[in-house]
């Protein structure tokens, strides 16, 4: 059996999600995908994948050995390129994880822009607001934004956004003056559910830290919600400063008590731990690092 042959064939059924697929794809049958991944699992006497009529899903043992596939795969690929003088060539497929937020307002566009400057690129952007394992899910690369680091990532530290208090100036035109952070209790807030503390905010300007209690009607786990009861005038809130800066520049909000800060965000590029990275997450690594640092609300991490 040709082992490189057989795994390669495996690594693209998990991808495709189908054998038929993999035929068509490889330009043989679909009996001799399923052959010689049977062939495969009897050879290393592990079942990886678990068939149905309609569908195909990797096995625990199967997600795993994927990943060591792929990575072979990645290395067999690079090696070809080296040889034939390619190795500047950024071709293949990633998966990238992101917040759901973050990604629709933000991210998305960064990484279409990212595609059309390498066509041999294909990448797969899956948004949602958990912490996904990168080594079971097969993520090449996600972006944290705060929160607690998961310990068998590579976290790269690209940038940190100001979390700063907005409201609408329709808002304002009718609500009690705020000069100071006690003025926040006179005001209802609007929280985002879930992460932040419930009730209390801390402000600091110099040595002086303020702790004020919030309290409003509404709290919700959604960025974008989040921004538009801001622009409605439902209350005050904070929310990192890439989610508002935008409509802060265009006078949409206003940020109140510009002198105090609060805690900032900081925003990490995770990556499997691997000795060797293939040559296309390097390439988005150092793409996304610049483009997010870019991007409105954003300032350089203190150590960059």
């Amino acid at each position: 059996m040709d082992r490189l042959h057989a795994l390669r064939l495996f690594t693209r059924a998990v991808e495709l999600g189908s054998f038929s697929a993999v035929a068509r794809e490889a330009g043989v049958s679909q009996p001799t995908v399923s052959k010689i991944i049977a062939a495969l699992e009897r050879d290393i006497g592990v079942r990886l994948i678990e068939r149905t009529t309609t569908s195909l899903s990797t096995t625990n043992e199967g997600r795993r050995f994927y990943q060591r596939c792929r990575q072979i795969a990645d290395d067999y690929a690079d090696a070809i390129a080296e040889v034939r003088g390619q190795v500047q060539q950024v071709i293949g497929k990633l998966t990238v994880s992101a917040p759901l937020g973050f990604g629709e307002l933000r991210l998305n566009a960064l990484v279409t822009a990212f595609l059309s400057q390498h066509p041999g690129l294909e990448v797969e952007l899956i948004l949602n607001d958990r912490m996904v394992d990168l080594v079971e899910e097969g993520v090449d690369v996600a972006v944290r934004l705060g929160g607690p680091l998961p310990p068998e990532a590579v976290a790269r530290e690209v940038a940190t956004s100001p979390r700063i208090l907005v409201a609408s100036a329709v808002y304002l035109a009718g609500a009690p003056v705020l000069r100071h952070p006690d003025d926040v209790e006179s005001h209802p807030y609007i929280g985002y559910a879930g992460l932040e503390p419930r009730g209390t905010l801390t402000f600091t300007n110099g040595a002086e830290h303020v702790s004020v209690a919030t309290v409003g009607p509404y709290r919700v786990n959604s960025s974008l919600s989040l921004r538009q009861c801001f622009l409605d005038g439902i209350g005050i809130g904070s929310a990192p400063a890439w989610l508002v800066q935008d409509l802060i520049e265009k006078g949409d909000l206003v940020q109140l008590l510009p002198e105090w800060t609060l805690p900032s965000q900081r925003v990490h590029l995770l990556y499997p731990t691997r000795r060797y990275l293939p040559r296309r997450t390097q390439v988005f690594l150092q793409s996304m690092t610049a483009a997010i640092r870019a991007l409105p609300g954003f300032t350089l991490p203190a150590a960059a």
